[in-house]
């Protein structure tokens, strides 16, 4: 997000539906009554803003959003209408930083068979394969697969997606000074260190339920140059 908001011609949102999967779920998220307040709860209103005019004159709409919060009730229909990309990461890797902010994290709080729901349903509608991007490879080489990602989405590549100020933006959520630490730090891509540490027990099984996900749509990732 900070990459593609660094970009004259981009206006970023962050997790648009975040407000509307905490109202419908209940989850006792960090901040969860600041973020309810922060944002629009009603889906319908949302996908017309996020299917509308790019805000602020900008050519390109970048939109971070969380697999987990498309909810079955949220129709589809309009996710056509946008180009998609989707960014995985191992599992072994994602699921002791979501061991840190969920008691005992469920499949569905990973996000990953949500993603895979909705690239093939992209994929089914369009018949188009959905650029994906590994977080490991984007870290070892950012500038060769931030290229090749926009030469496949069409729009040229320009240097500032490489490395910007640090600090907060208007365009993050709320819950940025929960989250969002490192990111406020950050002034562009550190290098990958691989995450050694063996998975807590508790984790195992989780482990084993979202890997296939993973291994699925890192069979068709994006490799740069």
């Amino acid at each position: 997000m900070r990459s593609w908001g660094n970009r004259e011609d981009t206006f970023v949102c962050d997790e648009p539906l975040y407000a509307h999967y905490l109202v419908r779920t209940g989850l006792p998220h960090p901040m969860a009554q600041e973020v309810i307040a922060s944002q629009d709860n009603d889906w319908q209103k949302i996908v017309q803003w996020l299917t509308g005019p790019v805000p602020n004159g900008k050519a390109i709409f970048y939109q971070k959003h969380m697999s987990h919060h498309l909810l079955p009730e949220i129709s589809r229909e309009w996710l056509p209408q946008l180009t998609h990309c989707f960014l995985i990461r191992h599992p072994g890797e994602v699921l002791p930083s979501l061991d840190e902010k969920y008691e005992r994290p469920k499949l569905l709080d990973t996000g990953y068979p949500q993603q895979v729901e909705i690239f093939d349903y992209i994929r089914r509608l369009t018949g188009r394969v959905s650029p994906i991007v590994d977080s490991r490879d984007i870290l070892q080489n950012p500038r060769g697969l931030l290229a090749k990602l926009c030469e496949v989405l069409g729009i040229s590549f320009q240097e500032r997606m490489m490395s910007w100020p640090p600090g907060i933006r208007d365009t993050d959520g709320v819950w940025a000074k929960h989250w969002y630490n490192a990111v406020e730090k950050s002034t562009g891509f550190q290098p990958y260190i691989p995450k050694n540490k063996p998975l807590p027990e508790h984790l195992k099984s989780l482990y084993r339920e979202c890997l296939p996900y993973y291994e699925q749509l890192y069979a068709l990732r994006l490799q740069g140059a």
